[in-house]
């Protein structure tokens, strides 16, 4: 039997470790040495660039230089891997698994070493766009009982029904035994101008527990949010998140070994939010997501760290000098990963030069928070003229 991917449906074993991903970086020394890998909360290595899989056509094409990009990033020392099922329409996570396979086989990559993250929310197309999109999601989503329409918002659905749905498909298609992390995606689709945050948990709750259930049966490791604006809106803005009300939540089904343990967010030059901006509420203190998160353990990933291209030229010199980089997309990527409190930044590959061109930066360690800090105010009076 096959699976999407022309494979074997036999799933890869096995799922990140503490001692796979510190086998993953003993073997780039040189990385090691440059502080390119960081131990999260759940003591698992991360490189501090990460493979994004957003961008590009659903087409055969794409999906053959995406393989071999992804490879090429395992090959050289990116272990992790992020996707959406609703990516490329659920091409991105079959070439990811394609990828794995061939490596995993060839016995030149170990599951236990790469931390893999996926998300579901959105509905999802097939490998193509449909001919008859509305005939398409009846079929195969509504007339089958999985998609209830009064659970969407947008093109959204939250509902726990729907998200198990997505997860088996998610499994199929990256072919794994567990998916490392499982987030939420764009949850704050549904925290619309008339739901109260109490009304927007108590939606959330059962899906809560539906993946504290996956844990427990060896489908994921950890799940949590992926957004766009939750956690960079002021905190009574509408569609505004604070990680304590879903850490909260999760402590109140699991416990204190709970498993919401990851939060992705824009985070780049142009986007600072998580580190500027004091939007999560803690009794009468507010607090910036970084923050918060830190106290809380919870790993922190931001995407976006080129802004989908817009990073790439006319930054400040200022900004690139001290950063000691040879572009702007390089100083760009700098300056997103040396952020005090961000673990991996996510930046799209979807070709192998790409990933060369990235992994330039890993060369350098990432530069000190006093540096750091300091650049960020020196340059927020430019970046900001200039639009940034």
């Amino acid at each position: 039997m096959k699976n999407q991917n022309g494979q074997s449906a036999i799933p890869i074993h096995g799922k990140a470790t503490a001692e796979g991903t510190a086998r993953f970086r003993e073997r780039f020394p040189a990385l090691r040495d440059a502080e390119y890998f960081r131990r999260n909360k759940q003591n698992l290595w991360m490189s501090s660039l990460g493979m994004g899989t957003y961008l590009g056509e659903a087409d055969s094409d794409t999906d053959t230089i995406y393989i071999e990009a992804t490879m090429a990033a395992l090959r050289s020392g990116i272990n992790v891997l992020d996707a959406a099922i609703n990516y490329r329409h659920q091409r991105s996570e079959r070439n990811l698994g394609t990828a794995l396979k061939k490596l995993t086989d060839s016995k030149e990559l170990q599951r236990d070493e790469v931390v893999v993250c996926t998300k579901a929310g959105y509905l999802s197309f097939d490998g193509d766009m449909p001919a008859d999109p509305h005939a398409y999601f009846r079929e195969t989503y509504m007339d089958t009982g999985i998609l209830d329409p009064k659970d969407v918002v947008g093109m959204n659905c939250m509902a726990p029904g729907y998200l198990a749905d997505q997860l088996e498909r998610c499994h199929k298609n990256l072919g794994l035994e567990t998916i490392d992390v499982f987030y939420l995606h764009n949850p704050e689709s549904h925290l619309t101008p008339g739901v109260s945050r109490n009304e927007y948990l108590a939606k959330l709750r059962p899906s809560f527990q539906m993946l504290e259930e996956a844990v427990l049966s060896g489908k994921i490791s950890y799940y949590g949010a992926a957004t766009w604006n939750g956690f960079r809106l002021p905190p009574d803005a509408p569609g505004a998140m604070n990680i304590l009300d879903l850490v909260g939540m999760a402590r109140e089904l699991a416990g204190e070994d709970h498993h919401f343990r990851f939060i992705q967010l824009p985070f780049n030059l142009a986007m600072r939010e998580g580190w500027e901006l004091k939007n999560q509420s803690a009794g009468e203190k507010n607090y910036s997501v970084f923050e918060v998160a830190e106290r809380v353990g919870v790993t922190v990933v931001g995407s976006a760290t080129l802004y989908q291209g817009s990073l790439t030229a006319k930054l400040p010199e200022p900004l690139k000098k001290i950063l000691g980089m040879a572009s702007d997309a390089a100083s760009a990527i700098q300056f997103a990963r040396s952020a005090p409190g961000i673990t991996t930044s996510l930046i799209g590959m979807s070709k192998k030069h790409h990933v060369e061109e990235n992994l330039k930066v890993a060369a350098h360690k990432p530069v000190s928070r006093e540096v750091w800090e300091g650049l960020l105010i020196e340059t927020k009076k430019e970046l900001t003229a200039q639009g940034i």
